[in-house]
């Protein structure tokens, strides 16, 4: 049986790790009502919703509507789960006529729109191994206003027990969650028994492995989460949030003896509210993080001994030896030390879902009331729905020499079991130096 305490942190984890599926309406050039398939058939016939399975991937990520320029490529991603010939074909229709190149890997078909919606036949693609087929269309001629629609995508082989994954239908508005793609998580395994104040973690993301729309996200705990996002192409930040312990997506409805209270904040810190995902206090520093570089996370739960707990953060460049306060706050009706510790990798925008990215969390540790601390050297690797219900099934991560890894969206082949259990080597060597005393206090 869960004590109070329990389910409150259980509810901080499962309110980030099994977020909330909403219906939300994705508007697409390309789209209309799915048909509902199964994500995984043993059948020689599969019809792919394009809604939930569609990506401009040139001459940019984003939405071109309508489609009218020879530069945009659509791509659509199903994965096939062994060596198979795919007949393809494609519902679609058109104001006028139109003619669009379709191509798979080296091959590429010439296919003729008409004015009505109908069937038309692509043509026979070779698949040699397991893999996610990646299928562009790129308009080359038309007559009328824009190069069309395409409704659905079509696929027939007489392959024996052949298996496809894609984002199956809207249930749940997930073709607005499988086009962002799976979140991936790392719960880290702590001391029993004892009572922790501090989580510390490392973070590197590779460089290359850094598109718009992702969530690192370095120390999370039952009642919240601190980590690094790509927000924009010009902007980059550094986020925490807590979320109150009233149960709402909108920030307005919650009672004033149960909002998260802001204590203190660091020079150029946005304080605000969030919601959508359960709502609370939150806190942002703009800041130019660089894939290739090394930044450090610490975060501070203390119970205040009077039915609250503060959360503090701290944030810095490892090789410049920095810490910089991002925020401190206090969350009414909760009594507690750190619990929960984990990482995750998020992917928050549907137009870059199809991108990979990658991180590194590495010199994992905690610190107790004592001031004793304590390796985090293994992790268990959980995924969200998406994930979880195999929408999609690009996601990973592991353990490699002294760092955890999360990897995820990308359409790569190969990924790990929820549940798998991960040990890094050890980095006893590189214990924290911290003077708590001497963080920044604002």
């Amino acid at each position: 049986m869960l004590t109070t305490e329990d389910t409150e942190i259980h509810r901080g984890l499962e309110d980030h790790l099994f977020p909330k599926v909403r219906f939300m309406r994705l508007t697409y050039t390309l789209s209309v009502v799915a048909l509902l398939c199964p994500a995984v058939v043993s059948a020689a016939d599969w019809t792919i919703p394009v809604a939930g399975n569609i990506y401009q991937t040139s001459p940019a990520p984003g939405r071109t509507n309508p489609w009218t320029s020879t530069d945009v490529v659509h791509s659509v991603y199903v994965h096939v789960d062994r060596a198979a010939t795919l007949e393809l074909s494609i519902e679609a229709g058109t104001d006028g006529t139109s003619e669009i190149e379709t191509r798979v890997g080296e091959q590429k078909f010439a296919v003729q729109i008409r004015q009505s919606t109908e069937q038309i036949s692509v043509g026979s693609v070779k698949v040699t191994e397991p893999a996610y087929v990646r299928v562009d269309f790129q308009g080359v001629k038309k007559s009328g206003r824009s190069f069309g629609r395409i409704e659905e995508v079509l696929i027939k082989s007489d392959t024996p027990d052949l298996k496809l994954t894609y984002v199956r239908d809207n249930n749940g508005g997930m073709f607005y969650w499988g086009r962002r793609g799976p979140s991936v998580h790392l719960s880290y395994s702590v001391p029993r028994n004892v009572d922790l104040t501090y989580a510390y973690s490392e973070v590197t993301v590779p460089k290359g492995q850094d598109p718009i729309g992702t969530f690192y996200m370095a120390n999370g705990f039952g009642q919240g989460y601190f980590g690094m996002q790509v927000n924009s192409a010009q902007q980059r930040r550094v986020l925490f949030s807590v979320w109150s312990p009233f149960r709402t997506d909108n920030p307005k409805d919650i009672p004033k003896d149960q909002r998260i209270e802001s204590l203190a904040r660091g020079p150029e810190v946005h304080i605000g509210e969030f919601g959508n995902e359960g709502s609370g206090g939150q806190s942002y520093l703009v800041y130019p993080w660089k894939a290739g570089r090394t930044y450090r996370f610490l975060t501070k739960v203390v119970p205040d001994g009077e039915g609250s707990t503060r959360y503090t953060c701290w944030f810095g460049d490892k090789a410049a030896d920095e810490w910089r306060l991002i925020a401190s706050f206090r969350r009414p009706k909760t009594d507690t030390h750190l619990k929960g510790f984990h990482s995750f990798l998020e992917s928050f925008s549907p137009a870059h879902g199809y991108i990979g990215r990658r991180a590194s969390y590495s010199n994992v540790w905690v610190c107790d009331v004592n001031a004793n601390w304590h390796q985090c050297v293994d992790a268990r690797f959980s995924v969200d729905g998406t994930g979880g219900n195999r929408h999609r099934i690009d996601f990973s991560g592991g353990a490699d020499g002294t760092d955890f890894f999360l990897r995820n969206c990308g359409f790569f082949t190969g990924n790990v079991k929820a549940g798998t259990r991960f040990t890094r080597e050890s980095t006893a060597d590189q214990q924290p130096e911290i003077d708590f005393d001497q963080l920044p206090k604002k």
